[in-house]
């Protein structure tokens, strides 16, 4: 805070929450790596107990993700999927969950399992149309509402508002998937979703070698307690080298989601209506049907996630996948360096993904390199 000024996410980002170590002033702070804490005199804790429980490497992330969601609090886990998981493990037998049809195969297929083995009702739907959320939502018995902004890896987009007014009035919660629409450009709480998910591992960290979650809340209720517990007690805690090397990460997290952003808009401007392309998918595109929504939902960019329709079907599309020389045909996004993945091969059998997708996540790479590569792979 400056003058009762707020901080802009990008400020509070590079300065860690304005981190000065009380100790040593120190502008980074250190690991602490101890998993058990010594009681005082009066055998009280001086808030840490045990490393399950929490440490100050955690405190550090969580503070700062509460701070850019402007929510209540927030919580790291292990993995992405520990942390989506935590929320779908509050519900209970009988109650029931809308999801997307199209959403992260990872933790789609996890919700089939707990459906069938739990006696926990799931509709999958096509999440970019109100209409059919409100359709499949039970009043009384949908407990929550899970859509991805934006749909991986198809990239439409879920109108956040018209979603949470649908979810609250049959008396359901609304989980967003924020992963590649972080905090700099898209706030989900701010349009009435009450928990937002990221997997670290993606934008928030950006160099591809921290696995992590984190879910922040807008209301520190009951329903926030449990999570909290199934944390506490499933342990699906991030260590504390993870959680440090996170905090570093996100502190270039607002010019790195602007790079790729502006990479990945160049590249959907240079293949748009290409010859070798069926189309382009990327809602930063003036035609793409979710445009506005985006627009109004994301304030600072698109981000780098794109997907190529290739001419030619799964064979060509795997041929180009094959011959590009400086995207990595790799599993995850977010991070610096420029991915390429055939994403029905990768969901396997059950995938609902167009089998002539490529999903591209573009880095902070040099844009004409990366059409380039991508010109010759066509090419081939």
């Amino acid at each position: 805070m400056i003058r009762n000024r707020p901080l802009s996410s990008a400020t509070a980002l590079a300065q860690a929450g304005h981190f000065i170590d009380p100790e040593t002033r120190a502008v980074v702070p250190p690991i602490q790596s101890a998993t058990t804490f010594a009681r005082d005199a009066d055998y009280q804790t001086k808030g840490y107990v045990y490393s399950r429980y929490g440490t100050p490497n955690y405190d550090h992330v969580e503070d700062l993700v509460a701070e850019l969601e402007g929510g209540a609090a927030s919580l790291v886990f292990a993995s992405g999927l520990a942390a989506a998981t935590a929320v779908f493990e509050t519900l209970r037998a009988g109650q029931h969950i809308v999801a997307p049809q199209i959403m992260y195969h990872g933790l789609q297929d996890w919700l089939r399992i707990i459906s069938e083995r739990r006696g926990i009702g799931l509709s999958l739907v096509d999440a970019t149309d109100p209409a059919a959320i409100a359709a499949a939502v039970r009043p009384g018995e949908t407990a929550l509402v899970w859509i991805e902004t934006l749909l991986n890896p198809t990239w439409g987009v879920c109108d956040i508002a018209a979603t949470a007014e649908i979810a609250h009035r049959a008396g359901a919660r609304l989980g967003v998937d924020a992963t590649v629409s972080p905090p700099v450009t898209c706030r989900p709480l701010d349009h009435g979703a009450d928990i937002v998910f990221h997997s670290t591992t993606k934008y928030l960290n950006g160099h591809s070698d921290v696995t992590g979650g984190v879910l922040t809340v807008r209301k520190a209720d009951e329903h926030w307690d449990d999570i909290v517990n199934v944390r506490k007690y499933v342990g699906g805690v991030m260590g504390p080298f993870e959680a440090w090397l996170l905090l570093r990460g996100m502190r270039t997290l607002s010019v790195r989601y602007q790079r790729a952003s502006e990479n990945a808009l160049a590249i959907v401007r240079h293949f748009d209506g290409h010859g070798a392309v069926d189309a382009v998918l990327y809602p930063g595109l003036e035609t793409h049907p979710g445009h506005q929504i985006a627009a109004r939902q994301m304030t600072a960019g698109f981000g780098g996630m794109m997907s190529l329709m290739i001419r030619g079907g799964a064979e060509a599309a795997l041929s180009v996948a094959k011959k590009v020389q400086l995207f990595m045909p790799a599993t995850s996004l977010g991070g610096v360096e420029s991915l390429i993945e055939h994403r029905a091969t990768v969901e396997g059998p059950a995938s609902l993904t167009p089998k002539n997708l490529l999903r591209l996540s573009v880095g902070i790479e040099e844009a004409s390199d990366l059409i380039a590569d991508l010109e010759q792979a066509l090419a081939g």
